[in-house]
């Protein structure tokens, strides 16, 4: 869970409360009209100061997800917008919801090998290697694409959402993706830490992802592990 102690690349701690109930509202934890733990009560189990929180229900009520009556406390509205960081992230705990987060293996500028699907226009491209973290469980481990021609990647400055990096780093905000989900073999150079061993078959995701550009900019694979996390799709 998120605490206020956090690294420099972690996404500001508030926006990190929000993103965990905004998920959790929409995996249905968090039900229309529940009331909201006292704020004292919720600040000490997450680990963080009153005022962290109160920022953090303020996006909530924002977005018209939270409603916060004087003397009565914080219910959950539904309908509002669920706008969010991680709006693109399908994997859920079993449970539902979750924060996503990252540990970065690697990241290296490299000419994209000839397994890879065309995207983008370059000849090179980024890869980065992350570890997939839910709350505390680890889920998944994922290599990301970037073309060449979308700007140069520093480690130093990634964040958890890569999304929000190339937005504010990088000048572009990927506005659509495609997943193709399936099963797929745990790749060699996953980390012994990893809770299925390289070669195993588990849950498995190629996405591509849009610019305003007519060609993907992006593309990954994730291989994520089925008896801690499920895809989810919602339609609305």
């Amino acid at each position: 869970m998120p605490t206020d102690s956090q690294t420099s690349g972690a996404l500001p701690l508030y926006v990190q409360i929000s993103e965990l109930l905004i998920r959790d509202i929409a995996a249905g934890r968090l039900i229309d009209g529940e009331r909201l733990p006292p704020e004292r009560d919720m600040a000490e189990e997450l680990g963080i100061s009153i005022g962290t929180l109160r920022k953090a229900l303020a996006d909530l009520t924002d977005k018209g997800l939270l409603e916060r009556i004087q003397g009565s406390g914080n219910y959950v509205r539904q309908g509002g917008t669920q706008e969010s960081v991680y709006a693109m992230f399908r994997l859920e705990l079993l449970s539902g919801g979750g924060l996503p987060r990252a540990d970065i293996l690697t990241v290296d500028r490299l000419h994209k090998p000839d397994e890879l699907p065309t995207f983008g226009t370059s000849r090179e491209g980024t890869r980065i290697r992350r570890l997939r973290y839910l709350n505390e469980v680890m889920i998944a481990v994922e290599e990301i694409w970037l073309d060449g021609d979308c700007g140069t990647v520093r480690q130093d400055l990634l964040s958890d959402s890569l999304y929000r990096f190339y937005q504010k780093h990088l000048g572009f905000w990927i506005v659509r993706a495609e997943d193709r989900v399936t099963i797929g073999k745990v790749p060699e150079w996953a980390p012994d830490v990893f809770s299925k061993t390289p070669g195993t078959l588990t849950g498995y995701i190629e996405r591509f992802s849009w610019s305003d550009r007519a060609r993907p900019v992006e593309y990954s694979r994730t291989w994520f592990d089925t008896d801690k996390a499920h895809y989810v799709q919602r339609l609305k």
